[in-house]
């Protein structure tokens, strides 16, 4: 009889050795696979982190920008209206600045009371203009600035340097930064940069 009938099967079933250093091996991929979830845990925790930061910087430029508007809506809403208060303005100055002095000591009591209307009135619309944040620009004896200014001539003045403003035409006006109208300007040609007599012209493309 044949000595292998008598062994028992779980001899042939035994894993060798090369079998056994796989399985460790796979048990080991499987382990380093599998994520920690703790550190997946913080991954995640970290990334709502930064996404809520985001939002939050996002919300808070919003409101920065929706102030800044508003701001800027109650600021300038009227700048159309007072452009055309300012035309009105100066039609009421050029009826008082036409009117000799002359006229105003020999008129009777009515033409007087008319002038002096007129004279409140004026100044009744620029004290209501300056109310609303609408400034005149200042012009004369500043340097030209044409963000401000509006050359409407040279005038030759050695003793005053050049491009600096030496007769306003018509005031300029402005509402907060805005300008609403520049201001007709003459401005001093000759001058050097301290007034002293110097060649050149200011730049007459701005």
């Amino acid at each position: 009889m044949n000595d292998d009938t008598n062994k028992p099967e779980d001899d042939k079933a035994a894993p060798t050795a090369t079998e056994t250093q796989a399985t460790a091996a796979d048990e080991k991929t499987d382990t380093a696979a599998t994520p920690d979830p703790i550190e997946a845990l913080k991954a995640e925790n970290q990334d709502m982190r930064d996404k809520l930061l985001r939002t939050i910087a996002e919300m808070e430029n919003l409101r920065k920008r929706t102030e800044r508007e508003i701001s800027d809506t109650r600021s300038y809403a009227i700048a159309g209206f007072a452009r055309d208060m300012l035309t009105a303005t100066d039609s009421l100055s050029r009826a008082l600045m036409v009117l000799p002095a002359e006229a105003r000591d020999s008129s009777d009591a009515t033409t007087k009371s008319l002038i002096e209307g007129i004279e409140m009135t004026e100044r009744e619309m620029q004290r209501l203009l300056a109310k609303h944040g609408v400034k005149p620009i200042e012009a004369e004896g500043q340097k030209f600035d044409p963000h401000k200014h509006q050359a409407m001539f040279e005038v030759p003045d050695p003793s005053r340097p050049e491009g600096t403003v030496v007769q306003v035409v018509q005031a300029g006006f402005a509402i907060g930064d805005r300008v609403l109208r520049p201001a007709m300007v003459g401005v001093a040609k000759g001058g050097g940069a301290t007034g002293a007599p110097a060649e050149g012209t200011i730049d007459k493309s701005v």
